[in-house]
C-alpha cells in the first residue's frame, strides 16, 4: 500500500485554508450538537402533584388526570406540555428515540447523496436541514407533529455527523489526521458545556429550540465558501475542478501550484486502475468480500457505542442533584476527551486505543452497579468515566472507520454502520427507563464489552493514506508504520 499522499503534497497536512474550513463547520453544526445534548431538557422526567379526587396532592401518583407539574427547575417541557406521564411515559420514550430514528434515515440518505452528489451538496443540505426543523418543532401543537419535527431533524442531524466530518477528513493530510479528529469534536464539546446555561435562561422548550436553531441562519451562507472535496472531484473524473479547487487552496495555504494538474491525473489513474464504475453505491459494500465484513463488524460496533453513550448521557440528567450543574459537569470532564483523542491516534494504534475505551466504558458502569445510593459524589464521578469512555470510543471508531473504507464509498459505508448506531440510540431511553437499574447499566456493560471484541476483527489503519477505489482496499494488505506505534 503506498504511503505516500498526493493530494497532502500540494495543499498540505493542514493550513490557514482547511483551518478556516474546519472553522466554518465547527460554527455551522452547533444546532446539530446541541440536539444530541437537550433531551434532558427538553423530555426530562417531571414531578408532579396530582389534583384527581381521590389522589388529591399525592406527588407523582398514578393514574392522574390532572397534574400540576414542578416548574422550580424547568418551568416548561414536552413532558409536562403534552402530559408524558403514567401510561403516556412510553410516548415520551418514543419522542426521544425518533430523533435516532431520523439520523438512522439521514445516515443512510446523505451517505448516497455524499457518494453521488458530492460532499458540498450533502453538507449543505444536512445543516439548513436541522436549522429549518429545529425552528418547526418549537411551533407544534400536537405531540405527533413534534415526533415528525423531530424525525426530520434527526435526517439533518445525521447528514451533518456523516458528511461534515468526512469532508474535513478528506481536505486534511494524514499526518495530521490524529489532531483533526479531536479539533472536530471541538463543537461538541462547546455545545455540551454552553447547553445547561441556555437551559437555565431559557426554561421553556420552545424558546430553547428556537435560540438554538434560528440564529444559525447565516449557514446560507455556506453556499458560496465551503469548497467540494477534491477527493471526491478525482474519483468521480471531475478533474478540471479538481485542479481548480487544489490550485485555489495550495495559493491560500501558500504552497507551490506547479503540476497540480500532471498529480491530479496520476491519483485519477491510480483509483480507476482495474474499476470499471466512477459511483459505488450500497450494495458494492456487500458485493466486496472484504468491504462487506468490514462493514458488518462497524455496523455492530457502531450500535454498541451509540446505545452506551446516548444511555449513559440520559442516565446522568436523572441522577440526584442539580440537573444543569450535573450537565454542565459532564461536559466539562468530558472535555479533556479531545486531549485523549488526539494522544490515542498519535501514538498508539487504532485497534488497541479503540479497544481500551470500550473496556474502561464497560469495566465503569459494572463499577457503579455496586456504589450504594447515597454515595452520589462517587456514582457521579464514574457515571462520567463512563461517559468519559463511550464518548471516547465514539470519536474514535469515526476515524477508524473512515479509514478502513475508501473515498468511492467511505460516506455510503459510514452511513450503513450509522444506521446501526442509531437503531442503537433508539432503544437506549427504553433501557434506561427499565426501572431496575442494575439491569439496564448490566446492558450498557454488556454492549462495550461487545463492541470491544468486535474491533479485534477490523484491520489496522495507523499511517495509512486514505484509500480511494474497492480495488485498493481488496488488494490492501495490512501496513503498519512501526515508528508511528508504540506497541
Amino acid at each position: 500500500m503506498t504511503q505516500v499522499d498526493h493530494i497532502e503534497g500540494v495543499i498540505g497536512s493542514f493550513g490557514r485554508y482547511q483551518t478556516w474550513i474546519l472553522i466554518l463547520i465547527s460554527v455551522g453544526r452547533l444546532p446539530t450538537d446541541y440536539q444530541l445534548s437537550n433531551v434532558v431538557f427538553i423530555l426530562p422526567s417531571v414531578d408532579y402533584v396530582c389534583k384527581d379526587d381521590g389522589a388529591y396532592n399525592l406527588t407523582n401518583h398514578c393514574p392522574c388526570k390532572n397534574p400540576v407539574y414542578d416548574t422550580s427547575t424547568i418551568v416548561s417541557s414536552v413532558t409536562s406540555t403534552f402530559n408524558l406521564i403514567c401510561d403516556r411515559t412510553q410516548l415520551a420514550s418514543l419522542a426521544q428515540s425518533f430523533l435516532q430514528v431520523g439520523i438512522l434515515a439521514g445516515s443512510i440518505f446523505y451517505g448516497y447523496i455524499s457518494d453521488r452528489y458530492g460532499r458540498k451538496f450533502a453538507c449543505l443540505l444536512a445543516l439548513h436541514s436541522v436549522v429549518l426543523f429545529v425552528a418547526a418543532s418549537a411551533a407544534v401543537s400536537e405531540l405527533w407533529m413534534f415526533i415528525v419535527a423531530r424525525f426530520l431533524m434527526g435526517t439533518g442531524v445525521g447528514g451533518t455527523m456523516l458528511c461534515c466530518y468526512i469532508m474535513i477528513i478528506e481536505l486534511t493530510g494524514k499526518s495530521f489526521r490524529p489532531y483533526i479528529t479531536g479539533l472536530h469534536e471541538i463543537s461538541f464539546m462547546v455545545a455540551y458545556v454552553s447547553l445547561p446555561g441556555l437551559a437555565f435562561i431559557f426554561r421553556e422548550w420552545r424558546y430553547l429550540q428556537l435560540v438554538t436553531s434560528v440564529p444559525w441562519l447565516f449557514v446560507i451562507a455556506y453556499s458560496f465558501i465551503l469548497p467540494e472535496s477534491p477527493r471526491w472531484l478525482i474519483t468521480v473524473g471531475r478533474k478540471d475542478e479538481a485542479v481548480t479547487i487544489l490550485t485555489a487552496i495550495a495559493k491560500r495555504n501558500r504552497r507551490p501550484s506547479d503540476n497540480i494538474r500532471a498529480i491530479v491525473d496520476k491519483v485519477y489513474e491510480e483509483t480507476v486502475r482495474n474499476n470499471d464504475q466512477q459511483y459505488s453505491t450500497y450494495l458494492d459494500i456487500m458485493r466486496s468480500p472484504k468491504l462487506r465484513v468490514y462493514a458488518l463488524i462497524c455496523a455492530f460496533v457502531w450500535l454498541c457505542c451509540a446505545h452506551t453513550f446516548f444511555g449513559v448521557n440520559q442516565y446522568i440528567g436523572r441522577l440526584e442533584g442539580n440537573i444543569y450543574l450535573n450537565v454542565m459537569l459532564s461536559g466539562l470532564i468530558l472535555s479533556p476527551s479531545v486531549i485523549l483523542v488526539i494522544i490515542a491516534t498519535l501514538y498508539f494504534r487504532r485497534k488497541t486505543s479503540t479497544i481500551f475505551t470500550f473496556c474502561l466504558t464497560g469495566v465503569s458502569l459494572l463499577c457503579f452497579i455496586f456504589i450504594p445510593s447515597d454515595y452520589n459524589v462517587a456514582r457521579l464521578l464514574v457515571a462520567f468515566i463512563g461517559l468519559t469512555g463511550s464518548y471516547t470510543a465514539f470519536v474514535l471508531i469515526y476515524l477508524y472507520c473512515s479509514e478502513v473504507f475508501p473515498t468511492v464509498i467511505r460516506n455510503s459505508a459510514m452511513g450503513f454502520a450509522s444506521v446501526f448506531a442509531r437503531f442503537g440510540g433508539f432503544i437506549a431511553p427504553f433501557v434506561v427507563n427499565i426501572g431496575v437499574e442494575w439491569a439496564s447499566l448490566t446492558i450498557f456493560s454488556s454492549l462495550a464489552f461487545l463492541a470491544a471484541v468486535l474491533c479485534y476483527f477490523l484491520p489496522e489503519t495507523k499511517g495509512i493514506v486514505l484509500l480511494n477505489s474497492i480495488e485498493q482496499r481488496e488488494k490492501s494488505e495490512k501496513h503498519i508504520v512501526k515508528s508511528d506505534v508504540i506497541t
